[in-house]
């Protein structure tokens, strides 16, 4: 996941059985090798941290006159810092990415070496505009894909199952913006506006948002900054989950989510740009009866204290509503204005 460049509650998504996705349909389950479906790793179990290496110093004991005067003669350059080797050293892994999107600069569209399959090279656009406002984001082609998969060590990928990886990924993450998009047309306006689409739950906001939209002149239109992912941290809310399955199986039962992204996305508030990140979990389910792959998005701001508000609203409005009978009420009123 994550593969742009710069050049609630889960929603289940079931990928389009149309001639877009017919490797997603035809697959059934994921392609061997796939670096969307590697497990992420133990919440509970913290990584290893790599020992900080020794800071360079200069040889000269400058505290020292008697060894200064005796070392006058050799003097030291002193804008030469260690050996010539590690004057030669790569730049770093960091200094390769682009910070839009935490990915390699620039990727071949060239065959890999030894390549025996020929991918395709076009790229397509998606429905998601940049922050810049130039254009919308790009996906990567297939050829491209596998090249980063290369790179980043998954050498045993199937490289017949790259486009159907692509078609997933695509799919992914037009479902996640569109959640996204969802999200701030309810709540960009302020709080008080997000209260009133989500007091009478979540079976009623489409329409209370229309409604107030309708008045408003149009909804808003989010961009997305940049993103990141993070398949190797999982998010306190996915670890939560698998602590709740180790202790209540048959309720909270799950596998950890396949990958993990944030997203940083501008937010219109009265013509003020805010910047706000979301936090994507992406899960797999078991598929559907014809073969049909199926995937939760758990897509949610991530924790702030407006954040926080709005989470609450949006779940506290919908559990009030159903429980306190909203719907019987509301048919009761509607029956009594009739007579």
């Amino acid at each position: 996941m994550g593969w742009f460049w710069a050049d609630t509650t889960a929603t289940p998504v079931v990928p389009p059985a149309d001639k877009r996705h017919k490797h997603i349909t035809e697959a059934g389950t994921p392609p061997a090798g796939c670096p969307m479906h590697k497990v992420t790793v133990d919440a509970f179990t913290p990584p290893a941290r790599a020992a900080s290496p020794t800071p360079p110093s200069c040889p000269v004991p400058h505290g020292n006159p008697t060894a200064n005067a005796a070392l006058a003669s050799r003097p030291v350059p002193h804008d030469s810092q260690g050996s010539s080797s590690e004057q030669r050293q790569e730049p770093s892994m960091l200094s390769k990415l682009n910070p839009l999107n935490y990915m390699f600069q620039s990727i071949s569209q060239e065959q890999a070496p030894g390549q025996t399959h020929v991918l395709p090279t076009s790229r397509d656009e998606s429905s998601i505009p940049r922050g810049t406002g130039e254009s919308n984001w790009e996906y990567p082609s297939p050829q491209q894909m596998y090249n980063a998969l290369l790179r980043k060590g998954y050498t045993d990928t199937d490289i017949t199952a790259v486009e159907s990886m692509v078609d997933v990924h695509n799919f992914l993450n037009e479902g996640a913006w569109g959640e996204i998009v969802d999200w701030e047309r309810r709540f960009a306006r302020g709080l008080s506006r997000g209260w009133e689409v989500s007091k009478r739950g979540e079976e009623n906001a489409p329409l209370a948002l229309r409604r107030l939209e309708a008045q408003e002149g149009g909804q808003t239109q989010p961009t997305l900054i940049r993103f990141q992912g993070r398949p190797k941290e999982m998010t306190p809310k996915a670890a939560m989950l698998q602590l709740l399955g180790r202790v209540y199986p048959s309720k909270f039962g799950t596998e950890p989510p396949f990958d993990r992204h944030d997203w940083f996305v501008s937010r219109n508030i009265n013509g003020q740009k805010k910047e706000v990140r979301y936090v994507i979990d992406f899960y797999s389910a078991p598929p559907e009866p014809t073969g049909e792959p199926v995937f939760y998005l758990d897509v949610r701001p991530a924790i702030t204290p407006t954040a926080a508000v709005e989470r609450l609203m949006r779940w506290g409005g919908d559990v009030w509503w159903r429980a306190s009978g909203g719907d019987v009420r509301e048919q009761a009123n509607s029956r009594n204005r009739q007579d």
